[in-house]
């Protein structure tokens, strides 16, 4: 059983105490109605499901949020799992709230293929930021049912369900909850999702960081009295707190730099509040004159804020017993900012975010712009959005853009205006000319250079980094590619119907083509033609039902088989499109897959994490839906393992490989000087279960280092623990 039932008289007390004219009785109603509404339901824990609106209504009052959005986090569930209707929630809350609620309600599955779900994700989180852009409120609420939900995802029985909810979170509500200034929540969030993701890593990771913690507790209590004497000395008020950085922050650093927690020196951080911003800036020299400073990690988001609204001066120094920590001075407004970000100003009654928030708002709306026509194409421009802009360059005049590290010329064009980017030809960083890939770096001053004959190259999807820029240029490319496929099909069409006795300007003229067109889905003709044209659509079964005297039709083909195995792919809707598996990614049967149009080869069949379908996918008419199929036979993988030369480990490798059900078609074996050993294998595997079957075995011999699986240009890396 969960913890015991919150009391709602307790959140009604909290959210009194820092609103005193908040409407208590639209509380009041909200909880006796959702708690009449839930009676009777159970979550997954045990505990009743009122908990969970009581618990998203506690967050939102640590938020210090409206009664609005309170009395929204307690019925935002109502609709889709409980017998409440639309009219009958409107008849008692009225227009607003239920907009809210219908706004938060979540989408139910479509279909269990990779594609379906996808679509269904993409479309969730594009009507979230809608409505988040009318009215904020709602992502605020979706984050506190996020953040409940994670601290409750360990009672869900399925393994790959939790993971896949915590890697949601991890790609964009813990990013979101960041680009909104919520420092408090993303961190948790992150710490949550990670527990999931990898639980063993971070069993490990917090025992060894509370030992440290234990360790350091004296060195933590003397800097900070040491910090808080010289404060005092110089008659500067504030507070001073040590803490253990957070875990998702240290776990990434440790992945980042492949090292150890044992070479983690600055994984204490202390936080500096003072009054005012004078006193930010004085405590900083103070703090150099107390230890010295570690060159390069001063920064100042007060002159310079972040994207978020985040302030404050931070720098590294070398402590008294040569311990490395981090400083973060600010004042007290920019503390509340810090961590409840663009709920530290809400405006209680008027429901809307200070001006000063406009560009967040601005930002949320910029999210949904675009990406009508592709689930992935949405998703992949979120993602990539969310990332923190950590780079600030100037204009030739002054004004300063930020960008997300790694982010180019091109990236600046765009952001100057469509048209620029569209005419680059070349830009100069500091006065000196570049080329279009020099990732920017923070204080440049950019200027990009233009030609009326210059159009975009399709080598630009490489170079750009930003959403913006990305889409702008596939737009323009799809423009072209899509003109070229609506020419080509035109043609096929004209061909095939000529074959029939058929005149294409007759099938306009009488709707035929409209209403063939209406009939494959299609809103209008180009479309069908580019359909067409990118191979997608036969034109002989498009003018099959038309045909006076049905011409003899091919016989559907059995679908070919995928190279390297006996699985068969299958292509969606279509009888006779070949298939092969791409040699980039060589996905295996329980992938997720998906299936692009190739010229002339068919359909090629890439993993859907597969690095190389974001470089391929951007023309969506060629993006068609797979499945696997059919008996899945053996397929050949190789293996590459690491291992302690010793005697009898050859003897040990067979031996777990037998263990996993397994044939070993070829083995290499080699040795250096250091007494590391290598194993090249060819195995048979009847899928990705099987593969990491074979792995996991490979994993308990004592000795192994590691195991890489694929081809080796695109090896999948699976480390031992």
């Amino acid at each position: 059983m969960g913890e015991p039932l919150p009391r709602f008289e307790d959140i009604l007390e909290q959210v009194s105490a820092y609103n005193a004219t908040c409407d208590e009785d639209l509380l009041r109603r909200a909880y006796v109605y959702s708690a009449m509404a839930h009676k009777g339901q159970v979550r997954v824990s045990g505990e009743p499901y009122l908990v969970h609106p009581l618990e998203v209504a506690r967050i939102l009052a640590d938020m210090h949020l409206d009664e609005v959005a309170i009395a929204t986090g307690l019925l935002h569930d109502l609709l889709e799992d409980t017998w409440v209707t639309e009219t009958e929630l409107e008849s008692q809350f009225g227009e607003h709230i239920t907009s809210l609620v219908k706004a938060l309600t979540k989408i139910s599955s479509m279909e269990q293929s990779f594609a379906a779900r996808q679509a269904a994700q993409a479309e969730t989180f594009r009507r979230m930021l809608l409505a988040s852009a009318q009215d904020l409120r709602v992502i605020l609420v979706k984050l506190a049912d996020r953040l409940h939900n994670m601290r409750t995802l360990h009672f869900l029985p399925e393994e790959a369900r939790r993971r896949r909810i915590a890697g949601e979170t991890l790609e964009i509500y813990a990013p979101i909850a960041h680009r909104l200034g919520m420092g408090r929540i993303k961190a948790e969030l992150e710490d949550l999702a990670l527990e999931q993701m990898h639980p063993e890593e971070h069993r490990q990771l917090l025992d060894q960081l509370q030992q440290r913690e234990e360790n350091a507790g004296e060195i933590i209590e003397e800097i900070r009295t040491t910090i808080g004497r010289i404060l005092q000395e110089h008659s500067i008020q504030g507070d001073v707190h040590g803490r253990i950085k957070h875990l998702f922050s240290i776990w990434t650093k440790l992945r980042r730099q492949g090292i150890g927690v044992d070479r983690i020196y600055d994984f204490l951080a202390f936080r500096i509040i003072v009054d005012t911003v004078p006193h930010c800036y004085a405590a900083l020299g103070l703090i150099h004159q107390l230890w010295r400073p570690v060159p390069g990690r001063i920064k100042d988001y007060i002159a310079m804020p972040k994207a978020n609204a985040y302030q404050s001066l931070h720098t590294s120094v070398i402590g008294p017993k040569g311990q490395p920590f981090e400083v973060q001075i600010r004042t007290r407004d920019m503390d509340e900012i810090a961590e409840r970000g663009i709920a530290a100003h809400w405006l209680y009654k008027e429901g809307k975010a200070p001006s000063e928030d406009a560009e967040r708002v601005a930002w949320l709306r910029s999210l949904v712009e675009g990406h009508q026509e592709n689930p992935r194409d949405f998703l992949n421009a979120l993602k990539l959005n969310l990332y923190p802009e950590e780079v600030y360059t100037f204009t030739p005049k002054g004004e300063v853009f930020a960008f997300p590290r790694g982010a180019t010329p091109v990236d600046f064009a765009f952001r100057v205006h469509t048209e620029v980017g569209h005419h680059l030809v070349g830009a100069r960083i500091n006065g000196r000319l570049v080329p279009l890939r020099t990732p920017l770096s923070n204080g440049d001053i950019v200027e990009v250079l233009t030609s009326a004959n210059q159009v975009p190259s399709r080598d630009w999807l490489e170079i750009a980094v930003t959403a913006r820029a990305k889409n702008k240029i596939r737009s323009w490319l799809n423009r072209g590619e899509k003109e070229q496929a609506v020419d080509a099909g035109r043609r096929l069409l004209e061909r095939e119907a000529r074959k029939v006795g058929l005149a294409l300007k007759q099938l306009r003229e009488d709707n035929t083509l409209g209403r063939l067109a209406a009939e494959h889905g299609f809103g209008r003709e180009d479309d069908l033609l580019a359909a067409i044209g990118f191979g997608r659509l036969s034109p002989r079964e498009l003018l099959a039902p038309v045909v006076r005297t049905e011409p003899t039709l091919p016989q559907p083909m059995r679908q070919r088989p995928a190279k390297g195995g006996e699985a068969i792919i299958v292509v969606k809707g279509q009888r006779d499109m070949l298939t092969f598996r791409a040699q980039c990614c060589s996905p295996l049967p329980g992938d997720e897959i998906v299936g692009y149009i190739t010229r002339g080869r068919g359909v090629a069949v890439h993993a859907a994490q597969c690095p190389n379908v974001r470089k391929l996918l951007f023309t969506p008419e060629r993006e068609v839906e797979v499945e696997w199929g059919g008996d899945l036979g053996a397929y050949q993988v190789p293996l590459h393992v690491t291992f302690e030369d010793r005697p009898g480990m050859l003897a040990a490798i067979s031996q777990a490989v037998t263990s996993a059900d397994t044939n070993i078609r070829s083995c290499h074996l080699a040795t250096d000087e250091h007494q590391i050993g290598t194993a090249d294998l060819v195995v048979d595997v009847h899928g990705r279960d099987h593969l990491e079957r074979v792995v996991g075995a490979l994993r308990r011999v004592p000795g192994i280092g590691e195991v890489e699986a694929g081809p080796s240009q695109q090896a999948r890396r699976l480390q031992l623990m």
